[in-house]
């Protein structure tokens, strides 16, 4: 054969840093630029939103028409976190982080709790240096003889550990109020513990004192592990496959309550009286084609029941608040719903040309997170939202 044949691959060479260093730049820098915005979570005035696998921007809410970033905490691996007191906890890859934040604009690291989070690994036999930290990755192209054989050449990727109303929280007798997480969120605080899940499993902490978590209790749920949300004493925890309740009258020992078995797909939850409301789309990393709203009766906390399906395009996060429902249905926008009867949701207005992710209703504002930035709504009147400011992401 006289032709040359060549094939061209992406080569991801990541770049370390020491663990000393990276710690002690887990604290309060100058404001960076939103690229890949993730997770949120409200706490008073401030808005911590994730910048995924990079750490959190710390925006200053007090007007909502103009929320200002007034600084950037570098949290390598970072995808979730949450607010109790003046702690914030994150996920440092495996391990997960207590940082200070008494004065958010000068927070400060605490310390670490090692391998919370152990299948944040990676594939393709690339193995990461254990004594050192990824902060970034370099990304070559390279074009090489078809006929040569190039073992470096498939890029190392984390393996999937995807994930942000949650209500408002109950205030701990110590360490100061709860705040507000999105309805994609591995983290959850109740009273004086927080809980994570990760791929399989459930961990509870005791956090009665903010800046030290002791871990209680780790044990097995399932297998692909989505979301968690907290709802009168029971912790909702939502899966490719099914939804799971758990009692937490034994805080430190969550106990197995209830399951809801549907079709394998990503799985966000939440709950609201008598309803949980399970949002099912297909993805990435979830196989199949059903895109949907399962509304599911609980009130035999053991034996939920499907109580109404809708169809939906691609829904992800949702957020309730008393009887308006909205649901971040992907590409197909926002979607606002009237929601006094769970089995007859009426959509009463879209909001179109964004692709939206997740989103936390509170006090009448509506934050959600869309590819291209953050966005705030007056939904004092639901029917005819009102933006009150976006902060846009800038690639």
């Amino acid at each position: 054969m006289k032709d040359k044949l060549t094939k061209t691959y992406s080569i991801f060479i990541p770049v370390y840093k020491e663990k000393n260093e990276v710690y002690a730049n887990i604290k309060s820098n100058a404001p960076a630029v939103i690229q890949q915005p993730g997770k949120i979570f409200l706490y008073g005035n401030y808005i911590f939103l994730n910048e995924i696998d990079k750490g959190v921007h710390i925006i200053d809410n007090s007007n909502p028409a103009n929320p200002v970033v007034k600084a950037f905490i570098n949290i390598p691996g970072n995808l979730d976190i949450a607010v109790k007191g003046n702690t914030l906890y994150a996920d440092l890859y495996t391990d997960l982080v207590v940082v200070d934040i008494s004065d958010p604009l000068q927070a400060s690291f605490v310390k670490y709790v090692p391998h919370v989070f152990p299948e944040r690994n990676y594939t393709n036999g690339f193995r990461a240096d254990s004594n050192r930290i990824i902060v970034d990755w370099i990304k070559k192209d390279t074009t090489v003889d078809i006929n040569t054989v190039c073992n470096s050449c498939s890029p190392a990727q984390l393996a999937d550990f995807g994930g942000g109303p949650r209500g408002a929280g109950n205030a701990g007798p110590s360490g100061g109020p709860v705040g507000i997480a999105g309805s994609m969120a591995r983290f959850s605080i109740v009273n004086n513990y927080l809980y994570t899940v990760n791929k399989s499993a459930l961990t509870s902490f005791n956090i009665s004192i903010t800046n030290d978590p002791v871990r209680t209790a780790t044990q097995q749920v399932t297998s692909n592990i989505e979301t968690i949300y907290p709802f009168s004493n029971k912790l909702f925890i939502g899966s490719m496959t099914g939804m799971f309740i758990y009692d937490i009258s034994n805080p430190a020992t969550p106990v197995a309550q209830g399951q809801f078995a549907h079709a394998r797909r990503c799985d966000p939850v939440i709950a609201d009286g008598n309803y949980a409301y399970v949002t099912l789309r297909n993805g990435t990393a979830c196989t199949g084609s059903t895109n949907q709203l399962d509304v599911v009766n609980i009130t035999n906390i053991n034996a939920p029941t499907l109580a109404k399906t809708y169809l939906m395009t691609n829904p992800h996060g949702l957020a309730k608040d008393n009887n308006v429902l909205f649901i971040c249905d992907g590409k197909d926008g926002l979607k606002v719903y009237d929601a006094a009867d769970p089995l007859n949701i009426l959509l009463k207005k879209r909001v179109t040309g964004i692709e939206t992710f997740d989103a936390i209703a509170w006090n009448n504002n509506l934050l959600v997170v869309a590819k291209d930035g953050l966005y705030q709504y007056d939904y004092s009147d639901p029917v005819n939202l009102v933006q009150r400011s976006k902060l846009t992401v800038n690639r």
